[in-house]
């Protein structure tokens, strides 16, 4: 710093020449000031007066109450002879005066002014219970009381018995000149405000009089019937009048007590024949071998119903591109995560809704790969109807029918599991040209399959289409190869086809949970679907196995609010009042009157799949039960059955091969809810797996009390 400035000889005054000129203001000179806001800007240039300048009217009243709007003059003003001059009182009939306006004030606040309470008073001749009520109505008449209450009241104690108001007893000694204030001068009763509903964020203020202490007869304060109507909406104070030795209770029963509107429930009836006259709901499951272009197909199906927009569309086509996966562009509308779009396969069930002419389907895309048969199992299990999709590319549909192929497991499970409508979209015969030869070569060999299988001719239909290049989807071709041997319906219309089945929706509640997540409101959420019952807003609900309480907040289907949901929806309860944490996938939602059954030992029905190794006492399996499973063991061999005729053809067996109808005993590790076959079919079904291959499936006929 030196070397560039001679600070030691440095004249500082001409350093700093003007600068006391501007030390002390609070902005530059030339900055543009409004004349209102200089006023109040200190300045040295000016002389300031003291503080008490800015201060205007003179003294500052210590505790200015109120303001008078009206003409008349405050009778409480600071001066000591305001009520003498006003009303002409003496001493004593004041001191009176004021102790009835602060008792008075006690209850009501200080919103109110103390003329209207000084009138109020003179009016009652000094009579505190009579001055409230006169007081109270003026205030109700003013300002009516609007209440919206949409919950269902609970029975017991009334509602106005948790409001409070607390009585001293009147002292004993005073002087005899109060008259009869002297009782009434003591009464304090405590104002407290009720929440009526959280939702509507309404609040009703009222007093409930407790019995402690006992206190001699003071206008006789009692106890009002919480059932009263409210009546205080357009109602004019002048035509209640207030008698005397009227109570204050009878005067606030209108304002302090009403009826809630109990819970509106839906009419079930209703709400079904106007299903019943719309769109009809279905569950449908894709399944197949992997790679036989099951999201492929389903997306560009989806596409081409306008439910993906050309904008998604477009993005996911470059996209895939980079990737090197330009045909997987379809299969990523379902494909969502990650990990699905790097490896090029479904792992998880995806969820989402099309619409046809007559019909709105629910699709569950499930996984083709065997390491996530557990998760199409927990898809197929929701679905009603399923669409089978092979690949009759050369040397695929038979590495897929054959031994260690998912064709057949698939078909089997889903049949398994109650599926009984069935459609067989053979994929990817373009690539054939659209042969007919190789299609007949294909529906010759599942036809037989099949049938054995349990599924009927006339349940399944078999469409020739091509996912990549969406001929024979959405609408008919119109390509002369393919038109020239088939005219059946296309894809869609063939699902438009399939007929809902049965509902059970005057059976009990039964929703089992296939996902738990926590949404951006209060509570939790759950989804799954009805396979029993119905559930509306506000219903009481019960989450077994760990029996959680809980109450219904909000529904969603297929992503729209909705007050009622029945047997066959897939839907979206929030729930409130129950622990997210002691829930899991599996459990069921039910009613508290008739809950699901809950144990760990069942007896059941069971057909042995193809095995490798004979099945005995204590076979370690994995027991698939609705959308869950748990680790379970064959306890017991009871019989071999003939599958026919349900002749007992051996009793307590020493092991079980394949192909064999059998009673079995299973015990699982971990208490589960099921219910038996002939009561709930979709919660009396099992499957039975082991060493990632499902080894048998049946029905449950009996269950055991939990050991």
């Amino acid at each position: 710093m030196s070397r560039h400035r001679d600070v030691r000889n440095t004249n500082y005054d001409d350093e700093y020449e003007g600068y006391y000129d501007v030390y002390g203001h609070s902005v530059e000179d030339d900055y543009a000031i409004s004349p209102s806001v200089e006023h109040f800007l200190y300045s040295r240039d000016r002389q300031h007066a003291q503080l008490s300048h800015f201060m205007t009217g003179g003294a500052i009243p210590e505790d200015q109450r109120e303001s008078f709007s009206d003409t008349e003059s405050d009778p409480l003003g600071d001066s000591t002879n305001a009520f003498t001059s006003k009303y002409g009182l003496s001493d004593e009939n004041e001191a009176r005066l004021r102790s009835c306006i602060d008792d008075i004030r006690n209850v009501v606040g200080d919103t109110i002014p103390e003329s209207s309470l000084a009138r109020a008073v003179l009016n009652n001749d000094y009579n505190v219970e009579r001055s409230l009520d006169v007081v109270l109505c003026q205030q109700e008449s003013k300002r009516p009381v609007t209440l919206d209450i949409s919950t269902k009241p609970k029975k017991g104690p009334p509602i106005r018995d948790s409001l409070k108001v607390k009585v001293q007893p009147p002292s004993r000694d005073r002087s005899p000149a109060a008259g009869a204030s002297a009782s009434t001068s003591s009464i304090t009763p405590a104002l407290s405000a009720v929440s009526v509903s959280a939702s509507k964020r309404q609040v009703t203020k009222g007093f409930d009089p407790v019995d402690d202490p006992p206190v001699p007869p003071v206008g006789n304060l009692s106890r009002r019937s919480s059932r009263t109507a409210l009546q205080t909406e357009n109602t004019d104070a002048g035509s209640r009048p207030v008698e005397n030795g009227g109570r204050v209770d009878d005067v606030l029963g209108a304002a302090a007590t009403f009826q809630p509107k109990s819970k509106q429930n839906v009419d079930i009836q209703a709400e079904l024949l106007k299903r019943e006259q719309g769109e009809k709901l279905l569950s449908l499951v894709v399944i197949g071998h992997v790679d036989a272009g099951k999201s492929t197909l389903m997306g560009h199906l989806l596409y081409k119903l306008g439910c993906v927009n050309k904008k998604t569309m477009h993005k996911y086509e470059q996209e895939s591109k980079k990737l090197g996966k330009a045909s997987f562009a379809y299969a990523w509308v379902l494909d969502e995560t990650g990990e699905e779009r790097t490896r090029g396969i479904t792992m998880d069930v995806a969820q989402t809704k099309f619409e046809t002419e007559s019909k709105i389907f629910t699709l569950l895309d499930a996984p083709g790969h065997r390491d996530f048969i557990p998760n199409m199992i927990t898809g197929a299990a929701q679905a009603d109807v399923a669409v089978l999709v092979v690949d009759a590319s050369t040397g695929e549909f038979e590495a897929g029918f054959d031994a260690g192929g998912q064709t057949r497991e698939h078909a089997i499970l889903v049949r398994s599991l109650g599926v009984s409508q069935l459609t067989v979209a053979i994929n990817k015969l373009d690539t054939n040209n659209w042969s007919e030869t190789r299609f007949r070569e294909i529906t010759n060999k599942l036809k037989q399959f099949l049938k054995q299988v349990g599924f009927k001719d006339s349940d399944v239909s078999y469409i020739p289409v091509s996912g990549l290049t969406g001929e024979n989807v959405v609408e008919s071709s119109q390509l002369t190869a393919l038109t020239s041997w088939y005219t059946g319906p296309s894809l869609v219309k063939q699902l438009d086809l399939m007929q809902p089945p049965k509902r059970d929706i005057h059976m009990p509640l039964r929703l089992c949970i296939s996902d738990i997540f926590k949404g951006m409101g209060s509570g939790f959420s759950v989804a799954g679907k009805i396979e029993s019952g119905y559930v509306q807003i506000s219903d009481k609900v019960l989450i077994m196995p760990k029996t959680e309480a809980a109450s219904v907040k909000g529904i969603t289907l297929h992503d729209e609010p909705v007050t009622f949901a029945c047997a066959g929806d897939h839907v979206t309860l929030t729930l409130t009042g129950a622990d997210m944490n002691n829930l899991g996938f599996g459990n069921v939602l039910c009613k508290h009157v008739d809950p699901v059954k809950v144990t760990n030992r069942v007896r059941a029905e069971i057909i042995i799949f193809n095995i490798d190794m004979p099945i005995t006492k204590g076979f370690s399996v994995i027991f698939h039960f609705g959308t869950a499973s748990e680790p379970a063991i064959i306890r017991k061999l009871i019989k071999i059955i003939n599958k026919k005729t349900g002749e007992v053809l051996k009793r307590k067996p020493r092991c079980l091969l394949k192909q064999q109808h059998a009673l079995v005993e299973v015990e699982t590790a971990r208490p589960v809810c099921v219910e038996l076959f002939k009561e709930f079919r979709s919660l009396g079904r099992i499957m039975l797996r082991y060493g990632g291959r499902t080894i048998a499936a049946g029905v449950i006929t009996e269950i055991s009390p939990s050991s």
